[in-house]
């Protein structure tokens, strides 16, 4: 069987990687710096997904994916949420109270602040916790440390000097989208819950946005995602990026879709995929 190739953005031991080995067996991982270079890459060939972030439960909405995701009508075929644990990680021989300096993202420092705080550490922004778990490795600085997996801990030989140090032990999740080239959807299924995710521009006429949502309120459909997002080089209109809990083909939603069809200009349909087992027990 060929071995799949997978996207991601971040470094060897990110937690996009880890995210990414639960979801495929032994795939063949694919390191992008940035997201749109993610994208370039599974844009080209129908044999390569992504796994990308999209919203963590504390820092939010990831920025710039709903716009790519438009940019390059990519398709999202599965959602994956991961609990993310923060851990402090040193060379071997460091000790806990030697450590000063802490490197890590913006966000994983934003996360684990009561801690930081506590051993009043110095906080060294880096471009990813894969990268900064790297640089600890190759400093062999004892007094430095990385907020970082324990994935990465593993690659780059280091100890976990402290695992769980988040301000919020236990919420702190990550949702993934799986993306790839090719348009495709599971079969509808009645029993299984599903989503469809899509992004619309209105119409620049009055009241838009409440007749377009009334489209799903009519046939007592549920929405559980809505977000606006800038579109470039334009202040005059923003995208919506929609979830909706209804398989694309169900007849129900058929009708919506042709109904919110009068008032945009623009709709596209990112993906129609069934609703992660999280999901539906949180």
């Amino acid at each position: 069987m060929k071995q799949k190739i997978i996207g991601i953005q971040g470094g060897e031991g990110s937690f996009s990687h880890s995210a990414a080995l639960k979801i495929f067996k032994n795939p063949k991982i694919k390191f992008c710096s940035t997201f749109e270079e993610a994208f370039l890459l599974a844009s080209g060939k129908n044999d390569i997904n992504l796994v990308l972030p999209s919203e963590n439960t504390i820092a939010g909405r990831v920025p710039g994916v709903h716009s790519l995701l438009k940019k390059y009508s990519l398709q999202i075929y599965r959602e994956h949420f991961e609990k993310i644990n923060h851990n402090l990680l040193a060379v071997k021989g460091a000790k806990l109270d030697s450590i000063k300096s802490v490197h890590s993202h913006i966000h994983a420092l934003g996360q684990c602040q009561k801690f930081i705080l506590d051993r009043k550490l110095k906080e060294v922004v880096e471009s990813d916790t894969a990268y900064s778990a790297q640089y600890v490795a190759k400093k062999k600085n004892k007094q430095e440390a990385a907020i970082a997996s324990e994935l990465a801990a593993k690659i780059y030989k280091l100890e976990i000097l402290k695992s769980k140090i988040e301000d919020e032990p236990g919420s702190n999740v990550t949702r993934f989208l799986v993306l790839g080239k090719e348009p495709k959807h599971p079969k509808f299924v009645e029993e299984i819950n599903f989503i469809t995710s899509a992004i619309f521009q209105l119409k620049s006429i009055p009241s838009a946005l409440y007749k377009a949502l009334g489209a799903f309120s009519g046939y007592g459909i549920n929405l559980c995602r809505l977000e606006s997002f800038s579109l470039k080089n334009t202040f005059k209109q923003v995208a919506f990026y929609v979830e909706i809990e209804k398989h694309i083909e169900d007849p129900m939603m058929q009708k919506a879709l042709e109904e919110l069809g009068f008032h945009t200009s623009d709709l596209t349909i990112c993906g129609c995929y069934a609703a992660d087992s999280y999901r539906l027990n949180n």
